[in-house]
């Protein structure tokens, strides 16, 4: 028989949480995301963890250097809007 304290129950299903949350986040970005953008994030944004702020804004930073595939994938994954890489070309005049 066991015998389960509100406290420890609630304290190991936060516990479990925490980890299935941190292992979904290593493992995000889509296939297409990881073969599209792998050299870009090592060209530009290297230095940077995976799945941190300090990577998507190097990423941003960057975004018109990226290579057409990253960005098709980004697109496709949700990362950025068409919309806004259309805007962005538009304002650098391509």
């Amino acid at each position: 028989m066991t015998v389960c304290r509100t406290g420890i129950c609630i304290a190991a299903v936060l516990l479990l949480s925490t980890a299935a949350e941190a292992e979904k986040a290593s493992s995000s970005y889509s296939k297409a995301v990881q073969k599209f953008c792998q050299a870009d994030y090592k060209k530009y944004c290297g230095e940077y963890g995976l799945e941190t702020t300090a990577l998507k804004s190097c990423m941003d930073r960057n975004g018109e250097s990226l290579s057409k595939g990253c960005v098709h994938a980004l697109v496709k994954d949700g990362y950025v809007s068409q919309g806004e890489v259309n805007r962005r070309k538009k304002a650098a005049g391509r």
